[in-house]
């Protein structure tokens, strides 16, 4: 039996929250969306301080790179070197297509980059495939 997944959306723009949570919604792999709108308030979440404290570790992070108070590169960059938050598979989610923002988001060890498509159903689509391969095809650790 699959266990509940739990993801963390670090997005500050409401029209993409609303897109992934809807096609989180239609996927057939139970979840739970964790929404933090800033880096500051993703790492608060993944220290478990202030208003995070009981909170669930994520079992994938979806990472937008422009974020207010604290940058993806910040939140990436703090992530990676927790020995506790490291092992969390991080996913770049972005509209940048910049060859220099994805060599360093690699070289700060994100598991992987990916560009948002701006068309509806494209975005739809790369939610979807992203949910399934981490929680059908990856081996996460528990």
């Amino acid at each position: 039996m699959i266990r509940q997944a739990e993801i963390l959306l670090v997005e500050d723009s409401p029209g993409d929250i609303r897109l992934t949570i809807e096609a989180l919604n239609e996927s057939k792999i139970s979840n739970t969306l964790h929404i933090a709108m800033d880096g500051v308030e993703a790492m608060d979440f993944l220290n478990k301080t202030g208003e995070h404290v009981g909170k669930p570790t994520p079992d994938l992070i979806l990472l937008d790179l422009n974020l207010p108070k604290k940058s993806g590169f910040e939140v990436l960059q703090e992530l990676k070197q927790s020995k506790t938050l490291r092992i969390i598979p991080v996913v770049v989610l972005t509209t940048s297509n910049s060859e220099r923002d994805i060599i360093h988001s690699y070289e700060l060890h994100v598991n992987c980059f990916v560009s948002k498509p701006l068309e509806f159903d494209a975005f739809m689509n790369v939610i979807k495939n992203i949910e399934s391969f981490w929680f059908t095809i990856v081996k996460l650790p528990k």
